[in-house]
């Protein structure tokens, strides 16, 4: 296994960097992540972005908000937040397996005193039953990464005002707030290593995954950025995490809002319809899937607003690439209910 720690503390370009390492180097070994960033609030590749933050709380605290490839559900981080992403061939990992890519993390974690530290749910880790990392996964060009947070002693206070989080999806879980949900990771940890800052516990993991008792014995196994990759790390930086059409995008008027929420994710989708057809379609939310969920809305636009329509333009659709563990009759049912 190779390894890369970022330098910047700007989630923007740290998504970058792992985009352009993911696409553009070829590695013989799986490929592991660590990067550290400043308040941020990260959303998912199917998310309404407005519709998930507090706009005025973020604007007035420099928060930076962006749009990650992977799908799921927003995020905030700062400092005390680590990073990490495992970039492996598709291949060799069924899309939506998270616990196989998280299982080394949650061994180490083990190893420094977080017994009860489990993979819980589709893509969450747990401890003692609250959450402290959530993880998503993208696949392109036979290459797949599966990223994921670890709170260390992230400012808790910030996340209820920050993340605008739909009531619906806060009821389906059976619990009061966002705030009663998750948990710093810190007080589980062995008392030797309470004390680590985040980048002491970058390193600490480091040394448990690889086995190692100093990090010189791994320096062979570290990639070294060169000019032209930061070239193209650059340009990933301005055509996405950087642009506002990606961040936020144009969002249309839509005539009807069909929103449920499922195991596998919620579904928040937006129609225009007129003279009984559909005339646009954006599907929102956090569920996961290898493909946009795009093609399933241009497939759909031009379809009558009527059960059997809607039921044969599905027919032809594997949902379950772009709506991972959501059945296909449930997510037309959705749409007409």
């Amino acid at each position: 296994m190779y390894y890369y720690v970022m330098k910047s503390n700007d989630i923007r370009r740290n998504l970058a960097t792992e985009q352009y390492l993911m696409n553009e180097i070829e590695f013989d070994e799986p490929l592991l992540l660590f990067y550290i960033e400043g308040p941020c609030i990260i959303v998912g590749r199917n998310q309404n972005t407005l519709e998930e933050i507090n706009k005025k709380y973020v604007d007035e605290h420099g928060i930076i908000v962006t749009r990650r490839l992977s799908g799921g559900g927003a995020v905030y981080q700062d400092l005390g937040n680590l990073c990490f992403s495992f970039v492996v061939d598709s291949d060799s990992e069924e899309f939506g397996d998270f616990k196989s890519f998280v299982q080394p993390i949650v061994d180490a974690l083990h190893d420094m005193g977080a017994t009860t530290a489990e993979v819980s749910g589709r893509n969450d880790i747990l401890v003692d039953g609250k959450k402290f990392s959530g993880n998503a996964m993208y696949t392109k060009n036979g290459k797949t990464f599966s990223h994921g947070t670890l709170m260390l002693d992230v400012d808790l206070s910030v996340i209820p005002k920050a993340l605008d989080v739909p009531e619906d999806k806060i009821k389906s879980k059976g619990i009061k707030s966002v705030r009663s949900r998750v948990t710093n990771l810190k007080p589980y940890l062995a008392a030797k290593y309470q004390n680590l800052t985040t980048p002491e516990f970058r390193d600490r993991l480091l040394k448990e995954l690889f086995h190692v008792d100093d990090l010189a014995q791994i320096k062979d196994k570290e990639y070294q950025l060169t000019d032209e990759d930061q070239d193209g790390i650059d340009k990933i930086f301005d055509d996405y995490y950087n642009n506002w059409n990606w961040v936020y995008g144009n969002s249309p008027e839509f005539t009807v809002k069909k929103r449920q929420h499922f195991t596998n994710g919620t579904i928040d989708a937006r129609l225009q319809v007129d003279d009984g057809k559909i005339t646009n379609i954006k599907f929102y939310g956090d569920f996961f899937g290898p493909q946009d969920a795009g093609e399933v809305a241009d497939k759909l636009k031009g379809v009558r607003f009527e059960r059997q329509d809607i039921e044969d333009a599905f027919s032809g659709i594997d949902t379950n690439q772009y709506f991972t563990g959501i059945p296909k009759q449930e997510i037309v049912n959705m749409l007409l209910d």
